[in-house]
């Protein structure tokens, strides 16, 4: 099958510089392009003195999942999610896990073509509670995942975004006025990791997961993917916890996932599991109320606790759910403590399956 044709899509949150070029606004790299020239993510030109958006319509495929693999735990727990991405990323881990996507130039990854119509109805049609942006980060499509979430609101389905959190001010308040809910990456805690390693800021991110936190509904989660020799001491790990607890209060879900050679740093090692367990005590430890492992086979770490009776209110082994004991509107069973996070009545759990499907022009 041939590629998606780019489209040529009226790019919004730019302005124009008085040497011809044209400025990006939507994220902190603020690129500044001349005719023809593309912005760092790659999906972003300028094009008859206007900011286009190449990739709006255009995906790299589409697979029903299970929430808790975005990793959200606290999101609607065992629904399914329709997930989605498109090319390009506005980032440039050196560690990235979606590399042949987020970094793709030549767009023949984008196969699959729908509108947000046909991308609501199939959610909807396949009975997913929520529809995700994810594998590549939705800020750098911005107009399509906004033009999505209209359509599935219409319907009835949630949005979830996947992100890295790096967007300006003003995109960012239009973006999450739309989104339901969030999983952030939070990629380190330290300036010079990111400016080494992502070729960006920390101050951006901390100042999105802030303003999610303190001006919108937008219920999020954090995942911190710990790296051997770059971001797992247990120092920088202390920082992370007491930021977020201080910043942000102790029922936001922190996730420390297990990093796996890719990309640019396949020298690295995998991340030990005892490094992922040593992390999550020193953050329940600064009083985080619901820490998670992931990408390690850990039933204890992927697991909710009642933060006053200490119950398991959640049980997970992987993504399956082995015990569900929280009520339609959010309280423990056991004792009636109220459980942060999103959650309706409890039917039977979608599973660890993981569904491609297609989906064509509406």
């Amino acid at each position: 099958m041939s590629a998606i044709p780019e489209s040529d899509y009226p790019g919004r949150w730019w302005h124009a510089l008085p040497d011809g070029r044209i400025q990006c606004d939507l994220c902190p790299r603020d690129c500044r392009l001349h005719e023809g020239q593309r912005g760092m993510c790659f999906v972003r030109r300028m094009q008859g003195g206007r900011m286009q958006l190449t990739t709006y319509g255009r995906s790299s495929g589409f697979c029903v999942d299970p929430i808790e693999k975005k990793p959200l735990n606290q999101f609607y727990p065992g629904t399914s999610v329709l997930s989605f991405g498109t090319a390009g990323c506005n980032l440039a881990c050196k560690f990235c896990q979606n590399w042949d996507i987020s970094k793709s130039r030549e767009m023949d990854r984008l196969m699959d073509q729908a509108s947000p119509e046909a991308i609501a109805d199939a959610a909807l049609r396949l009975g997913c509670r929520s529809a995700a942006f994810t594998y590549n980060d939705p800020v750098i499509f911005a107009e399509y995942a906004m033009d999505v979430a209209d359509a599935c609101h219409a319907l009835g389905v949630q949005t979830v975004a996947v992100t890295a959190g790096y967007m300006h001010a003003d995109p960012r308040r239009e973006f999450y006025d739309r989104m339901d809910a969030a999983n952030v990456d939070l990629k380190a805690f330290t300036e010079a990791f990111y400016f080494k390693l992502t070729g960006a800021h920390l101050a951006p991110v901390l100042d999105t997961l802030s303003y999610l936190k303190h001006e919108t509904k937008v219920w999020f989660e954090i995942t911190t993917l710990l790296i051997p020799g770059h971001n797992d001491s247990p120092e920088e790990v202390k920082k992370l916890s007491e930021w977020v607890m201080t910043k942000l209060g102790p029922d936001v879900p922190l996730h420390f996932t297990a990093f796996h050679p890719d990309y640019k740093m396949t020298d690295i090692p995998p991340t030990p599991a005892a490094t992922l367990t040593r992390a999550r005590r020193i953050a329940q430890g600064h009083g985080l109320r619901y820490v998670y492992t992931g990408n390690v086979h850990d039933a204890e770490g992927g697991s909710t606790y009642c933060p006053d009776c200490g119950e398991v209110v959640i049980g997970r082994d992987w993504y399956n759910i082995l015990g569900y004991r929280v009520t339609a509107d959010g309280k423990c069973q056991a004792c009636g403590h109220e459980i942060a996070g999103r959650f309706e009545e409890f039917r039977k759990p979608f599973g660890p399956r993981r569904i491609p499907v297609r989906l064509g022009p509406a």
